[in-house]
C-alpha cells in the first residue's frame, strides 16, 4: 500500500525553514556538481524550494560491460558460508548449492574471499598457491561448476586477489630461503641485512598491521619484511618475475570464468626502502600518511603503474573487459586514483563502514564517496560490513559516541565479551533497516556481507581458545583485542538443526550447526555459533514476511525496479542538520535526503522529531510511518516524487 502526500506538485526535493546552517556536503570552488548529491533537512515540516538538477557524465549508461557500476555484490566468506562435507569448514560446493538463495535475494554478483591453499595464518589471506583451490574447500572442477551455476543465474563472480604478500609456504618463498642472500629467488621478496654489529637488529623499527615486528630474521641472518603476520612475507614488486606471475594469475582466473577482482591491500604493493627516513614512519598507519604519495610503503604513486599494466595487459584483453575494485585504506583525497578507468576502475569507500549512526558521520561518508566517484569518473561503492569490521547491526546498537578511534566502542565491547556497553538490539535492527535503504538508493554499487541480510549481530563472546584471527593471538597485542572472528562465525541456515537443549554453557551450540554442516557431521564449525543464532536462522526468516531477510529481498527488488542508468541526483546548496542534539545518544539530528534523476528519493531521519514528507508516493519505509504520515526517528523512506 502506498500513500500520497499533498504539496505544491513540483517534482523537487523540499527544503526547510529556519534551520541552522551546516557545511555543504558537495561544495566545490568551481561550482560544479558531483555524480550525486545528498541533502539534509532539519526537524520541521518541509516547504517547497527550487533545487538544481545535475546531469553527470554517466548519463544513459547502458553498456552491459559496465554491470558493476550499480551492482549489488554479495561477499561470501567461504569457510563460514556452507559446509557440505562435514569438515566444519565451508566449501565451494556449499556456495554453489546456495546460488538459488542468492538469486532470490536479488544480488548481481558474488565476491569470494580467498579460497586458495592456505594454512590460515590470516583467514586465507596467506596464499600458498594463487592458481588453485584449497583441497579442504574443493577443487578447480568445483570452482568451474560454481562459476557456471552463478552465470546461469545471471550472477557475476568476483574473486579476491592478494598481491601484497604470499604465504611463507609459497614455493617461491621456500626457494628464497633455500637459495640464500643475493639469489634471484630471494629478490622476489624483500630481504635486508639487519642493523647492529652482528645484524641482529631489524632494518627498521616498524610494527606490522597486527602489532608485532614487521621483520623476521631467517637462519642465514637476513630479515624479511611482512606488513602482516610473519607467515605473510611481502612481495618485491620491483622484481619482474613477480609482475609477470601475477599477470598470469589474473589471466588464469579470467579464463575460468571470473568477471572481476577485489584487490587486497591495493595501496601497499610499491615500496621504497632505499631511503634514510624509514623510521620516521609507522607502517600500516594512515594517520600520518602524506598526501603526495611519498610514504615509503603505502599509497606510493608508482603503485598505479602496476594497475595500469593490469588493465592494459589483462583486463581489457577480455570481452567484456574485466572489473576490479581496490581495497585502498588511503586518504580520501587520493582514493580516486585507484578507480580511474585505465587502472582498476573502482575503489571501496570505507567511510560508510567506519561511520557511527549519526547524521554527521553518515553525511561525511556519503560526501566523500561521491567526491571520489566524481574525480575518478567511476561510481561509488557503499559497504556497511565486511569480514574485517564488527557487524553494523551491533555498531548501531552500541552507544553512538564519536571517539576519534576506528570502532573503539565496538572493539572495547568485544574485548570484554560484550559486557562493557549495552547492545540495544532493537535499536540496532531498526537502524540497520534504515541504513540499508539509505545505502541502496545511492548511485553506485553496494556490497552486502554474508549474514547481514539475516540481521546478524556480532558474536562477542567467542572463547579465547577458539579465536582464529591473528590480531587477537599472534602479535604483541595478544588479548588486547578480540579480533575479527565475531563477524566470521558460520551462518545459521536451519533452526531445527539444533535441539532445544542446545548449549552446555547457555551461550554456544554444542550439538548441531544450524544447518551449516550436514546433519550427520560430528565436526564442530570452525568458530562456535551462539545459541541466539536460532532466532536468526534463514528458514525461520524465510517464512516470516516481516523478517530482515524478506526486507532485504524487497529492498533489492525495488532497487532494481527503480534503478536508472543516470547516476545524477538533485543538488541543494546546503546540508542542514536539525540544530539540536536529538539524534542517537545525544548526537546532532537531521534528515539526509537525495533524489535520483527519475524522481526516486530517499529520506532518512536521524532526529527525534518526526518530519513531514514531500509531495509524492511512498514506495517503502524501513519502519511504519506515524499515524499522520510523518517519518519517525531512525527510519528511511523511499518515494517517487511528483
Amino acid at each position: 500500500m502506498t500513500r500520497r502526500f499533498g504539496g505544491n506538485g513540483t517534482d523537487i526535493i523540499l527544503d526547510i525553514r529556519d534551520a541552522a546552517a551546516h557545511a555543504p556536503l558537495r561544495q566545490r570552488k568551481n561550482g560544479s556538481a558531483g555524480t550525486a548529491a545528498v541533502h539534509a533537512y532539519g526537524q520541521e515540516d518541509y516547504m517547497a524550494e527550487e533545487t538544481q538538477s545535475i546531469t553527470t557524465r554517466h548519463d544513459a549508461e547502458t553498456d552491459p560491460a559496465l554491470w558493476w557500476r550499480q551492482a549489488v555484490v554479495y561477499q561470501v566468506y567461504p569457510r563460514s558460508f556452507q559446509d557440505t562435507t562435514g569438515s566444519g569448514l565451508g566449501d565451494i560446493n556449499g556456495i554453489t548449492g546456495r546460488i538459488p538463495y542468492l538469486r532470490q535475494l536479488g544480488v548481481d554478483a558474488i565476491w569470494l574471499s580467498p579460497f586458495y591453499p592456505s594454512e590460515l595464518a590470516d583467514g586465507g589471506y596467506d596464499v600458498a598457491d594463487y592458481r588453485d583451490v584449497d583441497p579442504k574447500l574443493g577443487s578447480m572442477d568445483d570452482f568451474d561448476r560454481l562459476a557456471a551455476a552463478a552465470h546461469a543465474a545471471d550472477i557475476k563472480v568476483v574473486v579476491d586477489i592478494v598481491p601484497n604478500h604470499s604465504s611463507h609456504l609459497h614455493p617461491w618463498f621456500r626457494q628464497a630461503l633455500a637459495d640464500g642472500p643475493g639469489s634471484p629467488a630471494r629478490d622476489r621478496y624483500i630481504f635486508r641485512d639487519g642493523k647492529g654489529p652482528n645484524g641482529d637488529e631489524p632494518p627498521t623499527r616498524w610494527q606490522n598491521h597486527f602489532g608485532g615486528p614487521a621483520w623476521t630474521r631467517v637462519d642465514d641472518g637476513q630479515w624479511y619484511l611482512h606488513m602482516f603476520t610473519k607467515e605473510q612475507p611481502d612481495w618485491n614488486w620491483r622484481n619482474p618475475d613477480v609482475c609477470a606471475d601475477f599477470l598470469e594469475t589474473l589471466r588464469f582466473w579470467c579464463d575460468h570464468g571470473v568477471d572481476g577482482f577485489r584487490i587486497d591491500v591495493a595501496h601497499g604493493l610499491a615500496k621504497d626502502l632505499d631511503r634514510d627516513d624509514l623510521d620516521d614512519y609507522v607502517v600500516m598507519s594512515t594517520n600520518d600518511m602524506p598526501a603526495d604519495g611519498s610514504h615509503p610503503v603505502l599509497d606510493r604513486d608508482e603503485v598505479h603503474d602496476i594497475y595500469r599494466e593490469w588493465r592494459r595487459e589483462v583486463f581489457n584483453r577480455y570481452d567484456p573487459p574485466r572489473f576490479a575494485v581496490a581495497e585502498a585504506w588511503v586518504r580520501p583525497e587520493r582514493q580516486y586514483l585507484y578507480a580511474s578507468p585505465d587502472e582498476l576502475g573502482q575503489v571501496f569507500n570505507f567511510e560508510f563502514a567506519k561511520a557511527d549512526w549519526t547524521f554527521d558521520a553518515m553525511s561525511k561518508a556519503i560526501d566523500e564517496g561521491l567526491a571520489c566517484a566524481e574525480r575518478s569518473g567511476s561510481t561509488s561503492t557503499w559497504v556497511m560490513s565486511n569480514h574485517d569490521v564488527p557487524r553494523h547491526a551491533t555498531r548501531y546498537a552500541l552507544p553512538q559516541v564519536p571517539t576519534g578511534e576506528y570502532h573503539q566502542i565496538a572493539n572495547d565491547w568485544l574485548l570484554r565479551d560484550g559486557t562493557t556497553y549495552i547492545e540495544d538490539r532493537q535499536a540496532g535492527a531498526l537502524r540497520a533497516r534504515a541504513a540499508l535503504m539509505l545505502e541502496m538508493a545511492l548511485p553506485g554499487s553496494a556490497y552486502v556481507y554474508q549474514g547481514e541480510e539475516l540481521g546478524l549481530f556480532e558474536v562477542a563472546d567467542i572463547p579465547w581458545d577458539r579465536i582464529e584471527d591473528p590480531s587477537g593471538l599472534r602479535t604483541s597485542r595478544a588479548q588486547s583485542t578480540k579480533g575479527r572472528d565475531g563477524c566470521r562465525v558460520p551462518l545459521p541456515w536451519v533452526a531445527s538443526d539444533v535441539p532445544e537443549t542446545y548449549t552446555s554453557d547457555k551461550r554456544h551450540v554444542h550439538a548441531g550447526s544450524f544447518g551449516f554442516s550436514p546433519a550427520v557431521s560430528d565436526a564442530e564449525p570452525h568458530l562456535p555459533q551462539p545459541a541466539w543464532f536460532k532466532d536468526f536462522a534463514m528458514d525461520i526468516q524465510d517464512a516470516d514476511d516481516g523478517s530482515m531477510l524478506n526486507f532485504y529481498r524487497r529492498v533489492l527488488r525495488l532497487r532494481h525496479e527503480m534503478q536508472t542508468p543516470d547516476t545524477s541526483c538533485t543538488l541543494l546548496p546546503e546540508n542542514r542538520p536539525s540544530g539540536m542534539r536529538d539524534g542517537a545518544d545525544g548526537q546532532p539530528g537531521g534528515v539526509i535526503a537525495y533524489r535520483r534523476a527519475n524522481g526516486w528519493a530517499n529520506l532518512t531521519n536521524f532526529g527525534a522529531t518526526p518530519v513531514s514528507l514531500p509531495n509524492g508516493e511512498v514506495l517503502l519505509s524501513s519502519a511504519p510511518l506515524t499515524d499522520d504520515g510523518r517519518l519517525p526517528q531512525d527510519t528511511s523512506v523511499w518515494m517517487r516524487l511528483r
